[in-house]
């Protein structure tokens, strides 16, 4: 693989890029020890492996202990290795760990990614490349978040649309079903947290699509938490430039939320100093009547006159489309502590009137499957900051917890000992084995693979749950008398 490069491999993992790092030398396999072990150390091994960018980089045993020797100990890599060997270490078994500490590696398994069939170069179909393998992307976890990552990695601007249907042709290649989770910050969907769905059924029509603004009279916010809100910057003549204003408002905030389809404005600012820019100026002066599709298209030739008498300044928005909701402090993204973002900062739900209903939305958003559990009394420990949402009472039906009822944004009469959270399935599909519609033996996909369901202590709750997210219905009979005590639902 390389020359004079110990051969690494990933073992006990859910594939070829992802378990326990165990390196070969001197003809025999051992493993790492997870003492100093980070993430620069994983990028290593997964560049090796050709296995894309590191996700995660587990130690302590998280793939279960190896045998043998443990050969390395210390490692500190910077980077710019082509092999974990070529990586600086206390010397070839020389260590004082045992094999409850050995490291692993999560990658990524994606080593490129590409739009082909459009008419331009940031329009169409989505492939991405797979342990040596161009493939499309199935479009049923495909979301704008994702598309605008995609967008920015590829020098397209943001992403504008997904369309579904198909339209830039079938792809040839596998047909990959990964659920990428991004909050649409990451320079590539590389470094966005991932669902390995693998290439399992999904019909070439269904594949995923993007049409990027590809970057013409391009906009972006910098210094938010998210896409959709932050100093406005804007592109032209090859360089990025601040945009100043004296009498910046919500017509001006108006046009620029539109342009990067990023919702409703919801404010216009002028940024505090620390927040303020230091580059080249790309705009100073700009009046908008507030119906104008892009920024440029505003009054930009102010008389020098007007410009003279006041003082323009970095100016910022907060758009609609910088919402966003994330799980903390649970034991992985599908549980935890709400929080949202919303008008620039973090905040957590009050659990007022906190039930099933407003969990499953909760889960369904972030990509999470269905709700297990609506906890409240601070079980994932306090949050801080505000708390911006208090009676929330959804359906359960709602595409984001935002479109729910509930009280206005910021007024409540709770404390942070009152922070609901939320404990979803993770499974990302169910199906039924030996169906003929609507019954047969219920499987779940998670963590990699499809498996059965034991029947004990199953409910006709969760029977009922499991028959909605199959379309069969708000109800049906469970049969246990099946070997292992599998499940048999009949919808």
């Amino acid at each position: 693989m390389f020359e004079g490069a110990a051969v690494v491999r990933l073992e006990d993992g859910s594939g070829r890029c992802a378990g326990r790092v165990e390196v070969k030398h001197e003809g025999q396999w051992g493993t790492v020890c997870g003492y100093s072990w980070d993430m620069t150390d994983a990028a290593v091994v997964c560049k090796q492996l050709g296995c894309g960018s590191a996700l995660k980089a587990p130690k302590y045993g998280h793939f279960g202990p190896g045998s043998g020797p443990i050969w390395m100990f210390n490692v500190g890599c910077r980077g710019t290795e082509s092999a974990l060997s070529d990586c600086t270490h206390n010397g070839w078994g020389q260590h004082n760990c045992d094999h409850s500490g050995d490291a692993g590696v999560t990658c990524s398994e994606f080593t490129g990614f590409r739009l082909v069939n459009g008419s331009t170069a940031c329009e169409g179909r989505v492939e991405i490349h797979v342990l040596g393998t161009w493939g499309s992307l199935c479009a049923s976890h495909w979301d704008l978040l994702d598309a605008h990552v995609l967008c920015r990695h590829l020098d397209c601007g943001f992403a504008e649309s997904i369309p579904r249907g198909g339209p830039f042709g079938r792809g040839t290649g596998p047909v990959w079903r990964d659920s990428f989770h991004c909050d649409g910050t990451e320079a590539h969907l590389g470094q966005c947290p991932v669902t390995a769905l693998g290439a399992s059924p999904c019909s070439h029509e269904n594949n995923a699509a993007v049409i990027c603004s590809a970057g013409s009279a391009s906009l972006r916010l910098v210094g938010g938490g998210s896409r959709c809100d932050g100093r406005v910057e804007i592109f032209q003549h090859g360089t990025w430039g601040r945009v100043l204003d004296d009498q910046w408002d919500m017509q001006e905030a108006s046009v620029v939320c539109r342009q990067l389809r990023c919702g409703e404005a919801e404010t216009a600012y002028n940024p505090p100093k620390p927040q303020r820019g230091t580059g080249p100026v790309g705009l100073r002066g700009v009046r908008c009547a507030g119906h104008e599709a892009n920024l440029t298209l505003c009054n930009t030739s102010l008389p020098e006159s007007v410009l003279a008498a006041g003082i323009a300044e970095d100016v910022g928005v907060v758009c609609w489309g910088s919402r966003q909701v994330r799980l903390v402090n649970g034991p992985g993204r599908c549980a935890g502590r709400v929080e949202i973002y919303y008008q620039g900062s973090w905040g957590t739900i009050c659990d007022d009137s906190w039930d099933l209903p407003d969990a499953t939305v909760v889960c369904h958003q972030l990509g999470c499957g269905g709700a297990v559990k609506a906890v409240g009394s601070a079980r994932f420990g306090e949050g801080s900051g505000q708390i911006w949402l208090d009676a929330v009472n959804c359906s359960g039906a709602e595409a984001a917890l935002w479109d729910c009822p509930a009280g206005s944004w910021g007024q409540h009469d709770c404390g942070h000992k009152e922070d609901a959270g939320v404990d979803c399935s993770e499974f990302m599909a169910l199906r039924l084995e030996n169906s003929d519609g609507c019954s047969g033996r219920l499987q779940v996909f998670y963590n990699g693979t499809w498996g059965s369901v034991c029947s004990n202590s199953m409910t006709l709750k969760t029977v009922s749950l499991a028959c909605k997210e199959l379309g069969c219905g708000d109800r049906g009979t469970l049969e246990t008398r099946l070997p292992y005590g599998s499940v048999l639902l009949q919808g």
